[in-house]
């Protein structure tokens, strides 16, 4: 389409990577496709690395580690990392995924994360996620539209307007056939998902397989200024850390002072992030050492690299609610396309502090970016990022951003066409700047 803006581009192709990404290992594949396509080369963390300057990614689970070493770096050269997260509220299949009764086949799901579970009633959805064979090889998998969580007709519930109330194993059961469980087996549909490769379902060893909406991603609005997605929380920042970093590396930096540019997309955020792929685990912590080895770094020189470095944690916030307004601090009402989130808590649930305000601020200036800064209502709790878990674990200084919602956790979200081109501006700047 001709004369789009660059908001427009990178909100479509937003669209396709979420498309692309129904489950983390999905997003950390389709990122890596997209960083070997711009000239990244992926690193084995079996084999050893070669020091000095280039572009580099690795992939551990559902989690990429991507980063671009400039030709002045040395051994106290510090890090700018952008923070994000592949994972979003959904639904896990279990063991003995294949249930039913009454003539219907279902798949036995657990909750993952804090999903809406009413957001997820009477939707086409998929399974998407790995399988792993007996023999260690891992597959992709995802299938198209297969399951449905169907809701009560109100004719058999005539109070379900003065109040939904769903209970987690009872009522989130998706329906996805009809027939006897003994005769069919929701692995086989799986195993026929998986492209390229024929996939024997008596074979699967293991699998992490989650729930996903099949609807298209969406512009729309009175004059097309929403953007309606799922897994918009986080694959917003994921998806902008990406292009910010790729933008980066083509372009170089002018900045003789630049950091180690650094994308750190974690799995399991939304579950805590302690895992060996999640923001509580070693992933960041082993590449930046391997890094800092690279270039020579003595113990002592890699902690001032990691004293001079700085992180912003992105993930999504919530824009103020029309319709509920009262749930929100009266004074910072953010909205959709007034730029991306500052996101600030006394209690430190987000890492942002005076320095990290300060240093938004200035890059946003500099982009000509506008930002809003959020807060929560003191008397609704508020929620965590990655970003506390980063500066505790590395001390590295650490600033939460990010693109503001509505509906969050929902099976579809809702942002402004605007500010995840914002974000995605400020990162790159962020990424070639010294701090």
């Amino acid at each position: 389409m001709p004369n789009q803006s660059p908001a427009t581009d990178h909100i479509q192709d937003l669209g396709a990577f979420v498309s692309a990404s129904p489950s983390s290992f999905h997003a950390a594949h389709e990122a890596g496709r997209r960083l070997a396509d711009a000239g990244f080369t992926r690193l084995d963390e079996l084999e050893p690395w070669d020091g000095g300057a280039g572009r580099f990614f690795i992939i551990r689970d559902g989690a990429l580690i991507a980063w671009v070493v400039p030709e002045n770096a040395g051994p106290t050269t510090g890090f700018h990392i952008l923070g994000a997260h592949t994972d979003s509220p959904s639904f896990k299949l279990k063991p003995k995924p294949t249930t039913g009764a009454y003539g219907w086949l279902q798949a036995g799901v657990e909750v993952y994360g804090g999903p809406l579970l009413n957001s997820w009633l009477d939707r086409e959805l998929r399974l998407a996620g790995r399988l792993v064979m007996l023999d260690g090889t891992e597959h992709l998998a995802a299938t198209g539209p297969l399951l449905r969580f169907p809701q009560l007709a109100i004719h058999l519930d005539r109070a379900v307007n003065d109040g939904l109330t769903l209970d987690k194993q009872r009522h989130m059961n998706p329906v996805w056939g009809l027939g006897n469980p003994a005769d069919f087996d929701v692995l086989r549909v799986l195993a026929s998902s998986v492209e390229g490769a024929s996939v024997d379902p008596a074979r699967i060893g293991g699998y992490d397989v989650v729930i996903a909406d099949t609807q298209a991603p969406a512009v729309f609005g009175g004059s097309g200024e929403f953007f309606a997605s799922g897994r918009l929380d986080n694959l917003s920042s994921t998806h902008a850390g990406l292009a910010a970093l790729i933008a980066h590396a083509s372009s170089g930096s002018a900045d003789a002072a630049a950091p180690i540019a650094v994308l750190a997309a974690f799995d399991h955020e939304e579950i805590g992030s302690n895992s060996r792929s999640g923001a509580c685990g070693p992933i960041l912590e082993d590449v930046l050492v391997r890094i800092s080895d690279g270039l020579g770094a003595s113990v002592s020189q890699r902690r001032q690299a990691l004293a001079a470095s700085f992180c912003v944690s992105a993930d999504a916030g919530h824009a103020v609610h029309p319709n509920y307004a009262e749930r929100h601090d009266p004074a910072n009402h953010p909205v959709l396309n007034g730029g991306p989130l500052l996101k600030i808590n006394a209690n430190q649930r987000y890492a942002t502090d005076a320095p990290g305000a300060a240093l938004w601020a200035r890059l946003c200036g500099e982009a000509g970016v506008p930002y809003q800064e959020f807060v929560s209502n003191n008397a609704i709790p508020c929620g965590s990022t990655i970003g506390p878990l980063t500066a505790t674990r590395l001390g590295i200084r650490t600033v939460d951003v990010g693109v503001a919602l509505l509906s969050m956790h929902s099976a579809r979200e809702l942002c402004g066409v605007e500010d995840p081109w914002r974000l995605a501006a400020v990162a790159e700047l962020f990424f070639g700047t010294a701090s």
